[in-house]
């Protein structure tokens, strides 16, 4: 009898033994990088360290079809995005350097940053308000262009957002005074990677002092993913006017209708197709670099304002936003000095912009849409890309 007591007690022991080591495994074993990502689709990790040793974080955002984003700290740059061909084939469709180096020292042709305090040119780095003239960071020529060191070269915060699609959200807040703009502005940029293959990129903005603000994203596109160029892209936009510019690329005031010149995309039409025509406005750009006014610029709804095809991969991405004005870049200024990701150099027209934005040189010109924020104002934009196959 006392034997099958120990027995029983030996037995119940163990069993009471082996429960909680289970218990205590499933309460302290972490989840693995992997788990995490599946939950959130997202993984964080170290990207490395600049110059004066700031710390770099990558975010790697994929969506339930297994399209893929990479999104730096440093500027907010997406360094790369995946799109799926006709065969269902995933293919980076940005531009970015091959070498980490290229971001951290300057980043010269913008890839894939977050552009602020002011998007595109202000004239000779100058504007006024309430009587005021600030004096900003001249670097292009003379001119001021993209803010000058500016948010592209800013180490952003970065932090999760839970919900259906995986997202992050970045934190800058630019100081009063730096690079000449007045007012603390604190700049939130979401990107979120939907799960129809869509790139939502929503902006936000307060300021403590009256200032100007023009947010947007410097992506190049080539939906060929391993094209040399994109002459043979069709662009389509629904925009009827554009803005002349001057030698320096600064817009001479004047909305300029594109029907009957080599500015008009309001059919789909190669990019190739005019670019190297006799035209005193691509002469200046250099071929497209010129600001394009949407047709209902007056709306601030999101709405589809443009599209972009490359007939090869059928890759099909469409452009909406809630911004009056589109810059489309044809890429005229890459001089094929920096290694390209998929091997040899980028060269000249390799990737186009589209940058959805108000007007260049806005502050300036009053006829244009207002880029003045006040205190107590919240700057939104909204801009989406929609990638499918047609």
């Amino acid at each position: 009898m006392k034997k099958i007591k120990i027995g029983i007690c030996l037995l119940m022991c163990s069993a009471l033994l082996f429960s909680c080591k289970t218990d205590k495994k499933e309460e302290t074993m972490p989840e693995t990088t992997e788990q995490q990502a599946k939950k959130s689709g997202i993984i964080k990790a170290d990207y490395g360290t600049t110059p004066d040793g700031a710390k770099i974080e990558k975010y790697t955002l994929t969506n339930e079809k297994g399209m893929k984003m990479e999104v730096i700290t440093l500027g907010g740059i997406i360094t790369s995005l995946t799109a799926p061909d006709k065969d269902g084939k995933y293919e980076d469709i940005v531009l970015g350097y091959a070498k980490k180096e290229d971001y951290f020292n300057g980043n010269p042709y913008f890839f894939g940053a977050a552009i602020g305090r002011y998007g595109n040119r202000i004239a000779k780095g100058k504007f006024s308000l309430d009587g005021k003239q600030y004096q900003l960071t001249v670097n292009d020529g003379p001119n001021s262009l993209h803010g000058g060191k500016g948010f592209d070269k800013r180490i952003f915060t970065a932090e999760e957002v839970a919900g259906a699609n995986p997202t992050i959200r970045l934190t800058y807040t630019a100081k009063d005074g730096e690079e000449g703009y007045p007012g603390n502005l604190k700049t939130i940029v979401t990107y979120t990677l939907t799960n129809d293959n869509a790139l939502e990129i929503d902006y936000e903005a307060v300021t403590d002092k009256k200032t100007v603000v023009n947010l947007t994203q410097h992506s190049y596109f080539n939906l060929s993913g391993a094209g040399k160029t994109i002459l043979d892209h069709e662009l389509q936009l629904n925009a009827d006017r554009m803005l002349p510019v001057d030698a320096t690329l600064i817009p001479t005031g004047e909305l300029k209708p594109v029907a009957g010149t080599p500015f008009d995309f309001t059919t789909a039409k190669q990019v190739g197709k005019d670019i190297n025509a006799t035209d005193d406005q691509l002469k200046k750009g250099g071929g497209y670099d010129h600001c394009w006014v949407f047709t209902d610029n007056n709306t601030k709804d999101l709405r589809h304002v443009g599209s972009l095809y490359h007939k090869t991969s059928g890759r099909y991405m469409e452009v909406y936003t809630t911004e009056p004005a589109i810059q489309f870049y044809s890429g005229n200024f890459i001089d094929g000095t920096k290694d390209s990701k998929t091997g040899g150099k980028y060269e000249k027209r390799s990737g186009l912009c589209l940058e959805t934005q108000h007007y260049p040189d806005a502050p300036n010109q009053p006829k244009f849409p207002t880029t003045v924020l006040s205190p107590g104002e919240k700057y939104t934009s909204k801009t989406t890309y929609k990638f499918s196959v047609k």
